[in-house]
């Protein structure tokens, strides 16, 4: 089976029954907390992969 085969044969059940999991294992008022941490550390993965600084090649 492919990758593509693999998202292909999820389906809205497979992914209400994640969600489920996800709210029970972590509580209503947990969850926003866990997005918001994951949106800054993507946030600081981008402005650090942006961060691209000219290697100086010393000739002498």
């Amino acid at each position: 089976m492919t990758i593509a085969n693999i998202f292909l044969a999820i389906g809205p059940w497979q992914i209400a029954i994640v969600v489920l999991v996800v709210l029970l294992l972590f509580g209503g008022k947990k969850i926003p907390e866990l997005m918001r941490g994951l949106g800054s550390g993507i946030k600081e993965f981008k402005d650090a992969s942006k961060e691209d600084e000219p290697i100086e090649d010393k000739k002498e």
